[in-house]
């Protein structure tokens, strides 16, 4: 069943919402050292009680409009952008690859909420 996999934060100040989030929620907020494009924090939201938690991240705002927004992960993009049209949604960012992890395709629900579909595959080009 597809399912909240990831979220993202936009930030203009990183640093303060990077302090902002890990004193509220105590979450773990460290920087990804492999994004060398844009600052990028990764969360770990792992509950206390040992509860997998979503992971998330802290990116710097891309645009003045950039939301927060929510990942879900799908078995089949295609296939998934396809259902999201016919049901009065619209993808405005096609199938995309991150080589090597998997696909995705930003969407907008009937109401113009923003999120993501994200396809895991290793093989991805």
């Amino acid at each position: 069943m597809p399912t909240i996999c990831f979220f993202e934060i936009p930030a203009n100040d990183i640093e303060k919402m990077r302090k902002f989030y890990s004193e509220l929620f105590n979450w773990r907020i460290e920087k990804d050292e492999n994004q060398t494009e844009y600052e990028y924090w990764m969360i770990d939201t792992a509950a206390l009680s040992c509860r997998d938690g979503i992971k998330g991240a802290i990116e710097k705002r891309q645009d003045p409009q950039q939301k927060i927004i929510i990942w879900i992960s799908v078995p089949s993009v295609e296939e998934y952008s396809n259902k999201i049209e016919k049901l009065g949604g619209k993808v405005f960012v096609s199938k995309t690859a991150v080589v090597g992890m998997g696909y995705y395709a930003y969407c907008l629900d009937p109401e113009n909420n923003y999120f993501a579909i994200w396809e895991p595959n290793e093989n991805a080009e």
